[in-house]
């Protein structure tokens, strides 16, 4: 995940601890989010009305059975998964084998569309709503990690464990119970497994997937997030490449008569250092990589660095933004003042771009989400970090994530840790979540609401 600042992953939690990328620290039991809006206390007297419906329903509750039954060889998934390599941008051999596996569970029409997103639909009895359920299958690990798995103390180790093949394995649990206890639907469950969530991946996964599927009612994502935690905010985030040129010169030979891409850039970083951004929403900025030069003894001919720049709201990531390209811009300007030339410039690219946006503490998948967790005795915390929910959330359709059960710790370390004691639990929890918004036909009606098509 990528979190308030994904952090969950190196990237935003919103609003109080970072899980290291909004800050998990390694040997964390779980990240502490912060709430980021008040949990609802008064519902919908349909979402009250659904959810009662449900965990009173015999056949549900023999699913909920079957969920915690099926939790040993869930687990066997998430091992088999998890030592399949999947960096960012190299995420096709994990596909694969998640691919083959929801067609061995008997979702037959699963493919690997063009971006490289595993996507199979569940379909429903009809005139229902078309809700997306998903877990990213990229790592932040290059290639080359040890991802086997490890067992000692009763938790399971190995690099991207929790972050998100625990959520790939719980999909393909949910597949395997819903068909088993023959549930059917009344909407579509679209369940995938998506690419481009870490790092510079850009959301590449999701942003294809509602590019190209424009009648997607709402989405539940699952991620390592806490029981009871429901992530209703996306941190925005834009990164820049700044790459520095001048002539380049002999350091004793050429001085004063051209100027440095190293001290150019140097003032550039002390003028974004200065940069002042709002507590409230929170917003960030970081000079996260630096490079450039060719010796000790030369003017540098070329520098280069990285910005990370976030916003739990988009004007002020813009803002702040507007900035730090100022300040490049200025910093070039001063050097080549410096030495009575105009022979250094400074290009930007952008390099990340996750839109952000809010699903509405008071929306009715939130409510859905809060009166679940009330069900099997959970409180709600309502958290935020940087996910693939960011798409939908921009594009204002209904979105959340929640957690697949399991403590968890030591995101985007080597050291990444999933306890699985009763992690069945939350996979219950959040199955019954996505059951009241699409509905069971004889149990429930579905609560998502079904939307117009978007037009592309």
């Amino acid at each position: 995940m990528t979190l308030p600042l994904h952090t969950f992953r190196a990237t935003a939690l919103a609003g109080a601890m970072a899980l290291a990328c909004a800050a998990l620290l390694p040997g964390a039991a779980h990240a502490q989010f912060g709430a980021v809006a008040p949990t609802p206390t008064t519902l919908r007297p349909a979402v009250d009305k659904a959810y009662g419906q449900l965990m009173a329903a015999p056949q549900i509750l023999q699913l909920l059975d079957a969920v915690k039954a099926d939790h040993d060889r869930a687990t066997e998934d998430l091992r088999m998964l998890t030592e399949i390599e999947a960096p960012p941008f190299k995420e096709q051999k994990r596909a694969e084998a998640f691919l083959a596996r929801l067609q061995a569970l008997g979702l037959t029409n699963a493919v690997i569309d063009a971006e490289g997103n595993v996507v199979g639909v569940r379909k429903g009895t009809g005139n229902g709503p078309k809700l997306v359920i998903s877990a990213h299958l990229d790592t932040v690990f290059p290639s080359g990690t040890d991802v086997k798995v490890k067992e000692r103390d009763g938790k399971l180790y190995a690099p991207g464990i929790s972050d998100n093949t625990r959520g790939l394995a719980v999909l393909l649990s949910w597949l395997k119970v819903l068909n088993d206890q023959k549930i059917a639907t009344v909407g579509d469950l679209v369940f995938v497994g998506n690419v481009g969530e870490e790092e510079l991946g850009n959301l590449r996964g999701m942003k294809h997937l509602f590019k190209e599927h424009l009648d997607i009612d709402g989405m539940v994502a699952l991620e390592p997030a806490p029981d009871g935690t429901v992530l209703v905010l996306g941190t925005g985030s834009h990164r820049h490449e700044v790459t520095f040129k001048g002539p380049g010169g002999h350091s004793y030979a050429a001085f004063g008569e051209v100027p440095s891409a190293i001290h150019g850039m140097g003032r550039a970083i002390a003028k974004i250092a200065e940069i002042r951004t709002p507590k409230s929403p929170k917003t960030t900025f970081t000079v996260g990589t630096v490079g450039g030069g060719t010796s000790v003894n030369t003017i540098a001919p070329d520098a280069r660095m990285a910005v990370d720049i976030r916003s739990d709201e988009m004007a002020p990531l813009l803002a702040t933004e507007k900035q730090v390209l100022a300040a490049v811009d200025s910093a070039v300007t001063e050097e080549n003042a410096r030495w009575g030339v105009n022979t250094l410039s400074a290009s930007t690219k952008l390099i990340g771009d996750r839109p952000g946006g809010r699903t509405a503490a008071d929306a009715l998948i939130v409510e859905a989400a809060v009166r679940a967790n009330t069900a099997f005795g959970r409180k709600t915390v309502l958290a935020g970090a940087s996910t693939d929910a960011n798409v939908p959330m921009a594009l204002g359709i209904p979105a959340i994530v929640i957690g697949g059960g399991g403590k968890t710790g030591g995101f985007h370390a080597l050291s990444e840790w999933i306890d699985l004691t009763d992690a069945w639990k939350g996979a219950q929890t959040s199955l019954v979540t996505v059951l009241g918004l699409v509905g069971v036909q004889g149990v429930s009606a579905p609560l998502l609401d079904k939307r117009p098509p978007r037009t592309k």
